[in-house]
């Protein structure tokens, strides 16, 4: 390799190294970023910017939410921005719910917008909905009029964020819940379900005066009744179930009944067939006696003939009696 070639491979290394380095530099020293703040009337240094990036915080971010608050005229501090951002915020959504909420000249300062963000809660889409408020279609709920109708209904409950409230405030999911359970008290303490048909505002009011909103993150401005529908005759059903139930009942009653007549006709027929065993046992013991009698001379001849012939007069007044009921 001669010398001529060598200085070549040196002046390429050096200049190698040097673009590595000013792109080193203007990575950790953003000098556009803080030309681009300082042509926006941003005041922020450069040794700043700097340690952002050791502490692993995108410049970008910090410089970008900054030009916009100030361009909007809110007074934003670089150091509480990086701590929102390293406590795991969305830097660049409360900056915009900050300049919102300013413009629709909502009371939301930095420190309520933080929390609301740190909190797990959208405080941007929460300054856009105090503005334009949300509607919310509830299921369909049913429930049932005095007169045993059921009714099905559904509702649209129209809601404003509640600033104040977001941070530990209900969801969507308790107010739901809330406005069902104040239809199903309406339609129940109603009379008769034509009334409600015929005045399905009702619903509305009486619910709207019970305050569900208390300790929500939001505030009902109105429930309106989309739809209702007449459901089915549950006084009726009520009634045959109950009616089944007692003729289960009585059917059971019934056969308990029969089962104990049975049972009791049976014991009656064992206890007569004990007493004709007896009574056959008894019969057998009778030429026993009638021998013994014989022979102790307590029985003559014709005392046990006369007993003979009572006992064919016997038998034949019951043969003849059976032929004439034949």
């Amino acid at each position: 390799m001669d010398m001529g070639t060598f200085e070549i491979g040196f002046v390429a290394l050096i200049g190698v190294l040097f673009f590595i380095a000013i792109w080193v530099i203007f990575y950790f020293i953003p000098v556009g970023l803080w030309f681009s703040a300082l042509v926006s009337g941003v005041r922020i240094n450069l040794l700043q910017l700097f340690l952002m990036r050791w502490r692993r915080v995108p410049p970008s971010v910090i410089v970008s939410s900054m030009i916009e608050g100030t361009k909007a005229g809110l007074k934003l501090d670089a150091n509480e921005l990086e701590a929102h951002y390293l406590a795991g915020g969305n830097v660049t959504n409360v900056v915009h719910a900050l300049v919102s909420a300013q413009k629709a000249n909502i009371n939301l300062d930095f420190k309520m917008a933080t929390a609301i963000d740190l909190a797990g809660r959208d405080v941007f889409e929460a300054v856009q909905m105090s503005v334009n408020p949300k509607v919310i279609n509830t299921p369909p709920v049913a429930a049932v009029a005095k007169d045993g109708i059921q009714l099905i209904a559904k509702a649209r409950v129209t809601v404003r964020a509640n600033i104040k409230q977001l941070v530990g405030g209900a969801g969507e999911e308790t107010v739901l819940a809330r406005v069902g359970e104040g239809i199903v008290s309406s339609i129940g303490s109603a009379m008769s379900h034509k009334i409600v048909l015929e005045n399905p505002d009702s619903i509305s009011r009486v619910v709207l005066e019970k305050g569900l909103d208390a300790g929500t993150a939001f505030e009902i401005l109105s429930i309106d009744i989309a739809d209702i529908d007449v459901g089915k005759n549950i006084g009726a059903q009520l009634q045959i179930d109950q009616a089944d139930a007692d003729k289960n009942i009585a059917q059971a009653k019934a056969e308990e009944r029969r089962a104990m007549a049975v049972a009791l006709e049976q014991e009656n027929r064992a206890k007569a067939q004990d007493a004709r065993a007896k009574v056959i046992l008894a019969e057998a013991e009778v030429p026993l006696a009638m021998a013994e009698a014989f022979r102790n001379g307590n029985l003559g001849i014709m005392d046990y003939y006369k007993m003979k012939n009572i006992m064919a007069d016997t038998q034949m007044r019951d043969a003849i009696s059976k032929n004439d009921k034949k």
